[in-house]
Protein backbone atom coordinates (compact mmCIF):
# COMPACT_ATOMS: atom_id res chain seq x y z
CA UNK A 1 0.00 0.00 0.00
CA UNK A 2 1.62 3.27 -1.10
CA UNK A 3 1.03 6.74 0.24
CA UNK A 4 -0.32 7.93 -3.11
CA UNK A 5 -3.80 9.46 -2.89
CA UNK A 6 -6.50 7.83 -4.97
CA UNK A 7 -9.23 10.02 -6.47
CA UNK A 8 -12.82 9.10 -5.80
CA UNK A 9 -14.28 7.72 -9.06
CA UNK A 10 -17.30 10.04 -8.84
CA UNK A 11 -15.21 13.21 -8.62
CA UNK A 12 -13.27 14.89 -11.44
CA UNK A 13 -9.61 15.44 -10.51
CA UNK A 14 -6.90 17.10 -12.51
CA UNK A 15 -6.37 17.52 -16.22
CA UNK A 16 -9.44 19.72 -16.60
CA UNK A 17 -11.92 17.04 -15.51
CA UNK A 18 -14.30 19.60 -14.03
CA UNK A 19 -14.05 21.75 -17.15
CA UNK A 20 -14.87 18.78 -19.38
CA UNK A 21 -17.88 17.99 -17.23
CA UNK A 22 -19.10 21.58 -17.60
CA UNK A 23 -18.65 21.39 -21.37
CA UNK A 24 -20.64 18.16 -21.52
CA UNK A 25 -23.42 19.64 -19.40
CA UNK A 26 -23.50 22.75 -21.61
CA UNK A 27 -23.71 20.51 -24.68
CA UNK A 28 -26.70 18.64 -23.28
CA UNK A 29 -28.45 21.91 -22.45
CA UNK A 30 -27.69 23.27 -25.92
CA UNK A 31 -29.17 20.18 -27.54
CA UNK A 32 -32.20 20.52 -25.30
CA UNK A 33 -32.68 24.11 -26.49
CA UNK A 34 -32.45 22.96 -30.09
CA UNK A 35 -35.07 20.27 -29.53
CA UNK A 36 -37.59 22.57 -27.84
CA UNK A 37 -37.25 25.62 -30.07
CA UNK A 38 -37.27 23.74 -33.37
CA UNK A 39 -40.05 21.41 -32.25
CA UNK A 40 -42.20 24.37 -31.27
CA UNK A 41 -41.54 26.03 -34.61
CA UNK A 42 -42.28 23.07 -36.89
CA UNK A 43 -45.29 21.93 -34.87
CA UNK A 44 -46.67 25.45 -35.06
CA UNK A 45 -46.31 25.51 -38.84
CA UNK A 46 -47.77 22.01 -39.06
CA UNK A 47 -50.80 23.29 -37.20
CA UNK A 48 -51.38 25.80 -39.99
CA UNK A 49 -50.55 23.64 -43.01
CA UNK A 50 -49.78 20.05 -43.98
CA UNK A 51 -47.57 21.11 -46.89
CA UNK A 52 -44.04 19.79 -46.55
CA UNK A 53 -42.36 22.86 -48.07
CA UNK A 54 -43.31 25.43 -45.43
CA UNK A 55 -42.57 23.00 -42.59
CA UNK A 56 -39.14 22.17 -44.00
CA UNK A 57 -38.36 25.83 -44.66
CA UNK A 58 -39.39 26.87 -41.16
CA UNK A 59 -37.45 24.02 -39.55
CA UNK A 60 -34.23 24.64 -41.45
CA UNK A 61 -34.50 28.39 -40.91
CA UNK A 62 -35.06 27.83 -37.20
CA UNK A 63 -32.11 25.46 -37.00
CA UNK A 64 -29.73 27.85 -38.73
CA UNK A 65 -30.96 30.96 -36.94
CA UNK A 66 -30.85 29.23 -33.57
CA UNK A 67 -27.38 27.80 -34.11
CA UNK A 68 -26.00 31.19 -35.18
CA UNK A 69 -27.72 32.93 -32.28
CA UNK A 70 -26.39 30.40 -29.77
CA UNK A 71 -22.88 30.69 -31.21
CA UNK A 72 -22.86 34.49 -31.17
CA UNK A 73 -24.31 34.63 -27.66
CA UNK A 74 -21.78 32.14 -26.33
CA UNK A 75 -18.89 33.89 -28.11
CA UNK A 76 -19.79 37.28 -26.66
CA UNK A 77 -20.39 35.86 -23.19
CA UNK A 78 -17.19 33.84 -23.03
CA UNK A 79 -15.16 36.67 -24.60
CA UNK A 80 -16.34 39.06 -21.88
CA UNK A 81 -15.55 36.50 -19.20
CA UNK A 82 -12.12 35.79 -20.70
CA UNK A 83 -11.29 39.51 -20.91
CA UNK A 84 -12.22 39.93 -17.26
CA UNK A 85 -10.12 36.91 -16.26
CA UNK A 86 -7.13 38.15 -18.25
CA UNK A 87 -7.39 41.55 -16.59
CA UNK A 88 -7.39 39.95 -13.15
CA UNK A 89 -4.44 37.75 -14.05
CA UNK A 90 -2.45 40.69 -15.39
CA UNK A 91 -3.16 42.65 -12.20
CA UNK A 92 -1.95 39.68 -10.16
CA UNK A 93 1.21 39.44 -12.26
CA UNK A 94 1.99 43.13 -11.64
CA UNK A 95 1.39 42.78 -7.92
CA UNK A 96 3.77 39.82 -7.75
CA UNK A 97 6.45 41.84 -9.50
CA UNK A 98 5.96 44.98 -7.40
CA UNK A 99 5.07 43.54 -3.98
CA UNK A 100 6.48 39.98 -3.69
CA UNK A 101 6.63 39.93 0.12
CA UNK A 102 3.10 41.26 0.52
CA UNK A 103 1.84 38.70 -1.97
CA UNK A 104 3.61 35.90 -0.10
CA UNK A 105 1.94 37.03 3.12
CA UNK A 106 -1.41 37.14 1.32
CA UNK A 107 -0.96 33.58 0.07
CA UNK A 108 0.00 32.45 3.57
CA UNK A 109 -3.15 34.06 4.99
CA UNK A 110 -5.29 32.28 2.39
CA UNK A 111 -4.01 28.88 3.49
CA UNK A 112 -4.35 29.82 7.14
CA UNK A 113 -7.99 30.66 6.48
CA UNK A 114 -8.42 27.17 5.05
CA UNK A 115 -7.36 25.64 8.35
CA UNK A 116 -3.58 25.30 8.21
CA UNK A 117 -1.40 26.46 11.06
CA UNK A 118 0.69 29.59 10.50
CA UNK A 119 3.89 27.59 10.14
CA UNK A 120 2.40 25.07 7.71
CA UNK A 121 0.62 27.77 5.69
CA UNK A 122 3.84 29.76 5.37
CA UNK A 123 5.78 26.67 4.29
CA UNK A 124 3.13 25.79 1.68
CA UNK A 125 3.07 29.38 0.41
CA UNK A 126 6.85 29.52 0.09
CA UNK A 127 7.10 26.18 -1.69
CA UNK A 128 4.31 27.05 -4.13
CA UNK A 129 5.85 30.46 -4.76
CA UNK A 130 9.22 28.89 -5.47
CA UNK A 131 7.62 26.47 -7.92
CA UNK A 132 5.34 28.91 -9.79
CA UNK A 133 4.29 32.03 -7.92
CA UNK A 134 1.92 33.29 -10.60
CA UNK A 135 0.06 29.99 -10.95
CA UNK A 136 -0.15 29.62 -7.17
CA UNK A 137 -1.71 33.05 -6.67
CA UNK A 138 -4.02 32.72 -9.69
CA UNK A 139 -5.38 29.47 -8.28
CA UNK A 140 -5.62 30.45 -4.61
CA UNK A 141 -6.84 34.04 -5.01
CA UNK A 142 -8.79 33.96 -8.27
CA UNK A 143 -9.68 30.30 -8.75
CA UNK A 144 -8.17 30.45 -12.24
CA UNK A 145 -5.64 28.43 -14.19
CA UNK A 146 -3.89 30.77 -16.64
CA UNK A 147 -3.31 28.01 -19.21
CA UNK A 148 -6.91 26.74 -19.12
CA UNK A 149 -9.02 29.81 -19.90
CA UNK A 150 -12.05 28.97 -22.01
CA UNK A 151 -11.75 29.77 -25.72
CA UNK A 152 -14.65 31.88 -27.09
CA UNK A 153 -14.35 30.14 -30.45
CA UNK A 154 -14.52 26.70 -28.91
CA UNK A 155 -17.56 27.72 -26.87
CA UNK A 156 -19.30 29.21 -29.91
CA UNK A 157 -18.67 26.18 -32.13
CA UNK A 158 -19.70 23.73 -29.41
CA UNK A 159 -22.95 25.63 -28.77
CA UNK A 160 -23.81 25.76 -32.48
CA UNK A 161 -23.14 22.04 -32.91
CA UNK A 162 -25.14 21.06 -29.82
CA UNK A 163 -28.11 23.19 -30.87
CA UNK A 164 -28.00 21.82 -34.42
CA UNK A 165 -27.93 18.21 -33.24
CA UNK A 166 -30.94 18.84 -31.03
CA UNK A 167 -32.79 20.62 -33.85
CA UNK A 168 -32.38 17.79 -36.35
CA UNK A 169 -34.48 15.40 -34.28
CA UNK A 170 -37.84 17.25 -34.37
CA UNK A 171 -37.20 18.22 -37.97
CA UNK A 172 -36.87 14.58 -39.02
CA UNK A 173 -39.72 13.53 -36.74
CA UNK A 174 -42.17 15.84 -38.47
CA UNK A 175 -41.01 15.27 -42.06
CA UNK A 176 -40.67 11.49 -42.22
CA UNK A 177 -44.10 10.20 -41.02
CA UNK A 178 -47.32 10.40 -43.11
CA UNK A 179 -49.14 13.74 -42.99
CA UNK A 180 -51.82 12.60 -40.55
CA UNK A 181 -49.21 11.25 -38.12
CA UNK A 182 -46.68 14.08 -38.23
CA UNK A 183 -47.73 16.00 -35.15
CA UNK A 184 -48.42 12.97 -32.86
CA UNK A 185 -45.13 11.33 -33.84
CA UNK A 186 -43.25 14.58 -33.27
CA UNK A 187 -44.82 15.03 -29.85
CA UNK A 188 -43.81 11.52 -28.79
CA UNK A 189 -40.29 11.68 -30.20
CA UNK A 190 -39.60 15.13 -28.78
CA UNK A 191 -40.90 14.30 -25.32
CA UNK A 192 -38.80 11.13 -25.21
CA UNK A 193 -35.74 13.09 -26.30
CA UNK A 194 -36.42 15.76 -23.69
CA UNK A 195 -36.77 13.09 -21.02
CA UNK A 196 -33.34 11.79 -22.00
CA UNK A 197 -31.65 15.20 -22.06
CA UNK A 198 -33.36 16.21 -18.83
CA UNK A 199 -32.18 13.09 -17.02
CA UNK A 200 -28.68 13.40 -18.47
CA UNK A 201 -28.42 17.05 -17.49
CA UNK A 202 -29.57 16.20 -13.98
CA UNK A 203 -26.96 13.47 -13.62
CA UNK A 204 -24.18 15.77 -14.84
CA UNK A 205 -25.38 18.57 -12.57
CA UNK A 206 -25.91 16.37 -9.55
CA UNK A 207 -29.65 17.18 -9.36
CA UNK A 208 -32.64 14.89 -8.90
CA UNK A 209 -33.35 13.12 -12.17
CA UNK A 210 -37.12 12.77 -11.81
CA UNK A 211 -37.77 16.40 -10.98
CA UNK A 212 -35.47 17.71 -13.72
CA UNK A 213 -36.93 15.31 -16.29
CA UNK A 214 -40.53 16.22 -15.48
CA UNK A 215 -39.71 19.92 -15.63
CA UNK A 216 -38.13 19.65 -19.08
CA UNK A 217 -40.80 17.34 -20.51
CA UNK A 218 -43.70 19.46 -19.25
CA UNK A 219 -42.06 22.62 -20.57
CA UNK A 220 -41.52 21.06 -23.99
CA UNK A 221 -45.07 19.72 -24.13
CA UNK A 222 -46.50 23.14 -23.27
CA UNK A 223 -44.34 24.85 -25.87
CA UNK A 224 -45.48 22.49 -28.62
CA UNK A 225 -49.14 22.63 -27.54
CA UNK A 226 -49.14 26.43 -27.56
CA UNK A 227 -47.41 26.77 -30.93
CA UNK A 228 -49.61 24.09 -32.50
CA UNK A 229 -52.72 25.85 -31.20
CA UNK A 230 -51.55 29.21 -32.55
CA UNK A 231 -50.68 27.63 -35.89
CA UNK A 232 -54.08 25.95 -36.12
CA UNK A 233 -55.90 29.20 -35.32
CA UNK A 234 -53.89 31.23 -37.82
CA UNK A 235 -54.22 28.52 -40.46
CA UNK A 236 -57.99 28.48 -40.05
CA UNK A 237 -58.22 32.27 -40.06
CA UNK A 238 -56.11 32.60 -43.16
Amino acid sequence: MTGQAVAHPGEPHGNGGGARLNWLRAGVLGANDGIVSTAGLVVGVAGATTATGPILTAGVAGLLAGAVSMALGEYVSVSSQRDSERSLLEKERRELADFPEEELEELTAIYQAKGLTRATAEQVARELTAHDAFAAHADAELGLRPDELTSPWHAAIASAIAFSIGSVLPLLAILLPPEDMRVPVTFVVVLLALALTGATGAVLGGARKLRATIRVVVGGALAMAVTFGIGALLGTAI
